[in-house]
């Protein structure tokens, strides 16, 4: 209670009956086991005057008859709530509106600050279910923290003379981190560091740390990309001892090793990759077997045969489990001398592959295949561009080989979406940077006829060794594999989907087979495609799907309508490739089934990676985005409304596909309420609508590099 408050409640000056209702409450929420009467609870809040104490007995009353409270004899209460512990994963909100999410299911319940424990985004809690009062929402206490998400903090140092703080903008940690000057590290105020929260004084208002690493002045690139990294925990150098482990690593091929192997160093081969590609992990070659059948091979860099189970350099490579693409910048998974080294397959150098071989014929059906250990030779890199170029001029080394295998690769796609796969063919947003990292061009890349080459003949390897070892007879039990696994669409989202598009004039079927939604989907985005509404739309409908992930479990691919998917092809940068490649040689050679249990949690752990180095990638992509538009204050472009929520607009630029907020607070001429079931903002008065999808024109407000926040207004 406030000072002011003690000495109003003492004066006898009646109080607001809801500033004395908010302190009971507390009250009996701190002391869920006591039983108290009006007197004994006037005392403990400081109601002393007469008037006062009246109040007080009035309102327990009203508590009581709002099941808050129960009564045991006549006056004296308790809270209604007692044993209602629950455990969960707690989650923190910049606007106060804090919550806890069971882990057993079922709705967030609301966690005031005063009751949070100091705990922190992420965190799993355990938390006492307060008394639901009347016509208000159910509320939780936190009792204990079982589990910290994150200890690790980004932000800028802020260095007195006595003391030193990490200013924070981040929504996990709304405090400043305090540091004792002997824990700063040499740091100096400005700077950017990473700081590590050391401990939390039940009474303190802040969390003391220490700092860990200093990142560099802000602005600079290379300090925001480790501080994006830095943000989402993931690594921006490598240890020094993995690195030492992977320099000892003999860079020769005995001849022992070939002999073991298929040879196909004689035999046409190359790699297809992006031009700024350094490792290159798959290679294709081809070699006509008789008139009408050819032998096509999908050779995956070996990267299992340099780094054995359990070693130094493979426990970081499971740690990391992928490795992750900022705009200017790979981190890779394996150190680079095994990653642009020795398992890249480099033209004119002999590599050792593991490769699915298959014998087609001209329709791309597969007439036998086989899946080994190979050395093989690439004799030319191309970049997709000059694939490409090839493809469109019919001139250019190896014309033949690129033009069959186009040809094979267009069969193969069509007969995946007769079959009910979805075609997501988006493109991704890309920016020219200058020598210090600043972005000075945003460019759209489009897949062409190269990629999709490329990509069908890595899906069918994909699915093939899934198949290899998953599809077997009814009365066998499949070994424990790998699977990349989808999904089917959850009903509601897709009639969510559905109801949204119809504002468009777009209809879609969500009852039926796979197959009819699947394919009502493709049309869907076949029909956007060129309009307006195309990048809101496709979005959208990515976000209605479910996520693919890792699992020993197959369910299935839905979105390449595959009943096996496993990931195969990319073991330089993806730890499950590694745990693939590693059963199959089990397997080829005649091994038993591995324990499921411990291949389920690498799965698990490797899909939670995943999708933290995407969000981390996103984040790297919006700084870059709020760096380019941020010398284009006042300046006017035209966008569309990509969201619509309670505190505003979103707005994605049609010439660049940057995205920022009209503020509700900016939208004066009215006031406007949100609509959530139709994603619109409607003035009460005169009932002007913004709605998701409509077109409109901004000026750039603001640019937040910090928050990575572009803030627009509308235009005149």
């Amino acid at each position: 209670m406030s000072k002011k408050k003690f000495k109003e409640m003492k004066s006898g000056k009646r109080l607001k009956k809801q500033d004395m209702i908010n302190q009971i409450v507390n009250l009996f929420n701190r002391y869920p086991k006591e039983f108290m009467n009006y007197k004994q609870v006037s005392a403990e809040i400081g109601a002393i005057s007469q008037i006062n104490k009246l109040m007080v007995a009035e309102i327990l009353e009203h508590l009581h008859e709002d099941n808050f409270l129960i009564e045991e004899d006549r006056g004296k209460y308790r809270l209604n709530g007692l044993g209602l512990i629950a455990e969960g994963v707690f989650e923190r909100h910049s606007n106060g509106k804090n919550a806890f999410i069971p882990e057993s299911g079922g709705e967030s319940v609301f966690v005031a600050e005063r009751n949070s424990m100091h705990a922190m985004k992420g965190d799993r809690v355990k938390v006492q279910l307060l008394a639901k009062r009347k016509g208000k929402e159910p509320e939780a206490e936190v009792l204990e923290i079982l589990e910290r998400a994150q200890n690790t903090f980004v932000g800028i140092l802020e260095i007195g003379k006595n003391y030193a703080f990490l200013v924070v903008d981040s929504k996990t940690l709304v405090n400043d981190i305090f540091i004792p000057r002997e824990k700063l590290k040499g740091a100096t105020t400005g700077q950017k560091a990473i700081v590590r929260v050391l401990e939390w004084p039940e009474k303190a208002k802040n969390p003391i740390g220490e700092v860990i690493d200093v990142l560099g002045a802000p602005g600079n690139n290379d300090t925001e990309m480790h501080a994006i990294l830095a943000e989402f925990g993931l690594p921006y150098k490598y240890p020094e001892s993995v690195e030492k482990a992977a320099n000892r690593i003999r860079t020769d091929i005995p001849d022992s090793e070939i002999k073991n192997r298929e040879d196909f160093r004689k035999i046409t081969t190359f790699t297809i990759d992006p031009k700024d590609a350094k490792d290159f992990d798959d290679a294709l070659s081809i070699r006509e077997i008789k008139k009408g059948l050819w032998e096509v091979g999908v050779h995956i860099a070996d990267v299992t045969h340099y780094v054995p189970a359990g070693g130094v350099i493979d426990r970081e490579a499971e740690k990391r489990a992928t490795s992750i693409y900022l705009v200017d910048r790979t981190i890779p998974m394996l150190p680079e001398k095994l990653c642009n080294q020795l398992c890249s397959l480099r033209p004119n150098e002999d590599k050792l592959a593991f490769s699915a071989v298959f014998e087609m014929n001209e329709n791309a059906e597969v007439k036998n295949y086989r899946i080994v250990r190979t050395v093989i030779h690439s004799d030319r890199r191309f970049t997709y561009e000059e694939a490409q170029e090839i493809l469109e001029t019919g001139e250019g080394d190896y014309t033949e080989e690129l033009h069959l295998l186009d040809k094979l690769a267009k069969k193969l796609r069509e007969k995946r979406f007769s079959s009910g796969a979805i075609n997501f063919d988006r493109y991704e947003v890309k920016f020219e940077l200058d020598e210090n990292g600043k972005p000075v061009r945003v460019f759209f890349k489009e897949s062409k006829d190269a990629n999709k080459l490329v990509e069908e003949f890595m899906l069918l390897a994909n699915k093939t060794v899934a198949e290899s070892i998953g599809k077997v007879n009814k009365s066998q039990k499949a070994k424990t594999f790998v699977y990349r696994i989808h999904d089917l669409p959850d009903p509601e989202k897709m009639e969510n989907f559905s109801e949204f598009i119809r504002r468009f004039g777009y209809k879609l079927k969500t009852t039926g087979t796979k197959s009819d939604i699947s394919k009502g989907i493709n049309r869907l985005l076949d029909d956007v495609q060129g309009k307006k509404e195309q990048n809101l739309i496709e979005t959208v409908a990515v976000r209605s799907m479910a996520k693919a992930q890792y699992s020993t479990h197959n369910i299935g691919h839905y979105g390449l309508a595959f009943e096996y998917y496993t990931h195969f092809t990319s073991p330089i940068r993806r730890f499950p490739d590694m745990m693939v490649h590693r059963l199959l040689e089990r397997y080829l050679s005649g091994g038993r089934s591995v324990p499921e249990g411990k291949s389920e949690e690498q799965c698990q752990h490797s899909s939670v990676m995943e999708n933290i180095a995407a969000t981390a990638e996103r984040a790297s992509i919006k700084y870059k985005q709020v760096e380019f538009m941020s010398d284009k204050l006042g300046v006017v472009f035209d966008g569309v409304i990509s969201g619509v929520t309670e505190w505003g607009l979103y707005v994605e630029l049609n010439e660049n596909k940057c995205e920022g907020m009209v503020p509700i607070r900016d939208l004066d001429d009215d006031y406007y309420e949100f609509d959530e079931k139709s994603y619109c903002l409607m003035g009460r008065r005169n009932k002007h609508q913004y709605r998701l999808g409509d077109a409109i024109a901004i000026k750039v407000a603001r640019a937040n590099l910090e928050r990575k926040q572009l803030d627009f207004m509308l235009a005149e």
